[in-house]
């Protein structure tokens, strides 16, 4: 991938992943941005609250910022005041409650902190930990894009691409990248013909899945065309677009990027569900499905994971952080690449911040990292769009 570079493995440090300079080592103030108006709320609201207790206080006022289910923006006050306590008073998960704020100048203002009164003018960078739609998607991020506030993750091209499945396969067959057969489908196009059409492309069983929404939201396992039709259903009540993949018999691989110009891949984690497939249960419940990390692979297998998630990372223009999924045929096509999220979870039962432990990143530094990264493509953009440096 042109201007894409991949870090070997063995070459990873806390300050050398990334491709940015070391973590900036002025306070900065982090807006964590959660909560949101998809059906992942729930598992944003985790997310930040792990955010929360792993930040180191001396570097970073921590300012986090919910978004309710309705849409409104609020300061979560709860969880200041928790902060303040110390981390042990933090909650399992965040509340998106408490006084309304307006979002352009809450995120942008520079002098602001509710945590350490007087600081004066000092960088800002905002943590979108909004997975799903209205977040996940590049709505937030060109949100962010006119305030000129730094922020973490993929760009608004890339999180859209990433987000929407049915994009991101056509990216990914562009750029001759394995993945499993597949249906791209609008709502208009389901008709009575379906079931014929998945039969002969696919067979089955298959999966139906939003084209727009993670965490195995909205996603059916099909074993027959009697099954499409309340698959199909399910699906659209999340989005106007679904895909059809045909049940890959493999073991499921996942593997974290960092990096922004260059691009770095962690080690291969590998998820055993305890359902029929890895389901919200298993991925949120804290029990359920074996993670193990590392992945046990064959080294070829090993470093093949790590390209190929460079590779689709980079085609679908993903910035910052992302997890690339992936299946594993072990006696047929070897690695297939399933999606890739950029706002992966950071529950404490998350596979990325996991990965990066195991491959020498621990979440605290991952943390700081992250920070750098969204500095170092604010910084190195404005350049190139006459953005004042912010």
């Amino acid at each position: 991938m042109a201007g894409y570079g991949a870090t070997p493995m063995a070459a990873i440090t806390p300050a050398s992943v990334g491709g940015a300079g070391a973590p900036t080592q002025e306070r900065v103030r982090l807006v964590v941005l959660f909560g949101g108006r998809s059906a992942e709320h729930e598992v944003s609201c985790v997310s930040a609250a792990s955010v929360l207790g792993a930040v180191d206080p001396t570097r970073y006022d921590v300012e986090p910022v919910g978004i309710t289910l309705d849409g409104r923006w609020v300061l979560a006050e709860a969880a200041v005041a928790a902060l303040a306590e110390g981390v042990a008073a933090l909650p399992r998960s965040l509340a998106a409650e408490g006084p309304e704020v307006d979002p352009l100048p809450t995120l942008a203002d520079t002098s602001r902190s509710d945590t350490a009164p007087g600081m004066g003018s000092r960088p800002v960078v905002v943590l979108p930990l909004l997975h799903g739609p209205f977040g996940e998607d590049g709505t937030v991020q060109g949100l962010l894009e006119l305030a000129g506030v730094p922020y973490v993750g993929a760009g608004v091209l890339g999180s859209a691409l990433c987000m929407d499945k049915a994009a991101a396969k056509a990216v990914l067959a562009r750029h001759g990248l394995p993945q499993c057969r597949h249906l791209s489908l609008r709502d208009v196009d389901v008709g009575d013909g379906l079931g014929d059409r998945v039969g002969d492309e696919l067979g089955w069983p298959v999966f139906v899945k939003p084209a727009n929404m993670g965490s195995s939201i909205g996603v059916t396992k099909v074993t027959g065309p009697d099954e499409l039709s309340g698959a199909v259903e399910a699906a659209l009540a999340f989005d106007e677009w679904l895909v059809v993949e045909e049940a890959v018999s493999g073991r499921e691989i996942e593997c974290g990027v960092l990096g922004n110009q260059t691009l770095a891949a962690t080690v291969p984690g590998e998820i055993v569900p305890s359902a029929a497939f890895y389901d919200y249960d298993d991925k949120y419940s804290g029990h359920g499905a074996e993670l193990v990390v590392p992945a046990v692979l064959p080294a070829g297998v090993t470093e093949e994971v790590g390209r190929l998630a460079v590779a689709a990372a980079a085609a679908l223009r993903a910035e910052g952080m992302a997890r690339v999924d992936f299946f594993y045929e072990e006696a047929g096509r070897g690695l297939l690449v399933n999606e890739v999220n950029t706002i992966p979870g950071f529950t404490p039962w998350s596979m990325y911040p996991r990965l990066w432990a195991a491959t020498g990143v621990p979440y605290a530094a991952l943390i700081d990292r992250l920070v750098a990264l969204a500095l170092d493509r604010h910084a190195r953009r404005a350049t190139r769009i006459g953005r004042p440096r912010g």
